[in-house]
């Protein structure tokens, strides 16, 4: 059975649909066989791997049409890594639901189904905590929450954790929190070495030791339709990612490197 990660956080601009598209194509190229599912209405995910979000079935069919989420499933250019698509439509599919039985739950009915057939599927989930997100927490195994190192990283992230326990407590007892992931930190700023060091200090064992840096190649690659591994397999971000799944992989004791092996090495940005 594969296994579910719902990457979360209610502020935006975080980098949530950066580590979703670009962890996803990571674990790839690595050969676990994923699925990106974009619970986002904006649907960047979708464009971000190179789809039109209007020229398909999308999210929207699977939770209101109770359209197989099978029938939804596009592979990407990236090996090993499959989509369902998001639309606008999404923003509606709230209003929908709300009236709809077990309505916290249509997505882990939906995923359910497919689940065995991956090893790891990645819901990038919306920047608010609609009803869409709890249903991302609510059929996910785990949460990760990217935080920008930037000087309001810390606002909302107490009101998320809240809402973990809430969905721990009367929806999904199940649910762990996979970690949380620094992005966008820039080595320049002592600002964001303040954030970092902030933020290991407050959540220590959950915070991952890889940091995201900002990086050109990861904001170009979307315009590419790409993941990042496969734009620029090189660059900075690449690498960042490539640890990112490699980090995760060993907290889930999929390899048997050792934490502090192995690691590959961050050159000049590019």
């Amino acid at each position: 059975m594969g296994k579910i990660i719902a990457i979360a956080n209610q502020k935006g601009g975080v980098g949530k649909t950066t580590t979703a598209i670009n962890l996803g194509g990571c674990f790839g190229v690595l050969e676990y066989k994923t699925l990106l599912v974009d619970a986002d209405p904006q649907a960047n995910a979708t464009s971000g791997v190179g789809l039109d979000p209007k020229n398909s079935r999308n999210i929207y069919d699977c939770l209101i049409n109770d359209v197989h989420p099978s029938e939804l499933i596009i592979p990407t250019s990236n090996p090993n890594l499959d989509i369902i698509p998001s639309h606008i439509d999404l923003v509606g599919a709230e209003l929908e639901m709300i009236n709809m039985p077990n309505r916290e739950q249509m997505l882990k009915q939906a995923l359910d189904k497919i689940k065995d057939q991956y090893d790891f599927i990645i819901i990038d989930c919306s920047p608010s905590l609609g009803l869409i997100t709890v249903n991302a927490l609510t059929a996910a195994d785990s949460v990760m929450v990217p935080v920008q190192c930037e000087y309001f990283a810390l606002e909302g992230l107490g009101k998320l954790l809240n809402t973990i326990k809430i969905i721990q407590g009367r929806l999904n007892p199940e649910l762990e929190i996979e970690g949380i992931v620094l992005t966008m930190y820039d080595t320049r700023l002592r600002l964001a070495n303040q954030v970092v060091e902030e933020v290991k200090t407050h959540f220590q064992d959950l915070v991952f030791d890889t940091v995201i840096h900002r990086n050109t190649k990861l904001g170009e690659a979307p315009s590419f339709g790409e993941t990042i591994v496969m734009h620029e397999a090189t660059s900075k971000g690449a690498i960042n990612y490539l640890n990112f799944a490699r980090e995760i992989l060993q907290r889930n004791d999929l390899t048997k490197i050792g934490n502090n092996d192995k690691q590959f090495q961050v050159g000049n940005d590019i």
